[in-house]
């Protein structure tokens, strides 16, 4: 039977992808894989990562760090050190495959919709601004959407659905488990794990701790960025 895999932000972690996917007997050809953004940057293998997903025919929304690649290359924006040497480094293929990366994937089997940081509780999606879609992490005592962790409380629990959001970016040390979102970014290059919702053809996703049922993961080899280790909560 096929499967779909939703993996969470990956940054360059080449070897825990494919340790993943290995874990998971995924068959090219047969089964589904798309991504929650942050494919690249932080980790030891952006490129890598990039080939890996292009030639397993993935799907990727994209990430803030996508975003800040792109932004460099279109409006010269300035780039930190490692930003601009992948900029350097990376093909026009690749530049492309970023490129196309939308801002949401919906998968209406699976009742899911994939973004890479969250959805404004109660706001359309059309009328969400892209940067709240990249970078939101709370809702702060004004009711607004903001990138701080501790801003107010986490999104996913003041969001109601359908569809159920499946995300990434606010690295945490275990998924986040909403009734109507789930985070998957458990910071594999923070030496946290990498983890994925693995969904049965047509299966709708399990809401709150039932989604634990559908999470796979492995752990990160060794830590390869270690400015944020101590912002995953133990």
């Amino acid at each position: 039977m096929a499967l779909t895999a939703i993996v969470g932000d990956v940054h360059g972690c080449s070897a825990e992808l494919e340790e993943l996917l290995e874990q998971l007997r995924f068959v090219d050809g047969r089964d589904r894989l798309l991504f929650v953004g942050d494919l690249i940057a932080r980790g030891p293998d952006s490129q890598g990562t990039l080939a890996l997903a292009r030639r397993l025919g993935s799907a990727a929304v994209r990430g803030n760090h996508e975003d800040r690649l792109l932004a460099g290359r279109r409006r010269a924006k300035a780039l930190g050190s490692e930003h601009q040497r992948l900029a350097q480094a990376l093909s026009v293929e690749e530049w492309a495959m970023l490129d196309a990366m939308p801002l949401w994937i919906e998968l209406p089997e699976h009742g899911v919709l994939v973004v890479h940081a969250g959805v404004v509780p109660g706001l359309p999606l059309e009328r969400t601004p892209p940067e709240a879609l990249l970078k939101m992490r709370s809702i702060d005592s004004d009711d607004r959407w903001s990138d701080e962790p501790d801003a107010g409380p986490l999104w996913g629990s003041r969001y109601t659905g359908p569809p159920h959001v499946v995300f990434g970016h606010n690295a945490r040390a275990g998924p986040q488990l909403h009734e109507w979102a789930t985070g998957i970014d458990t910071g594999c290059v923070y030496g946290g794990r990498l983890t994925a919702v693995v969904l049965a053809e047509g299966q709708q996703m399990p809401r709150g701790a039932a989604a634990r049922a559908v999470l796979r993961s492995v752990p990160a080899r060794r830590t390869y960025y270690s400015a944020r280790v101590g912002a995953l909560p133990q």
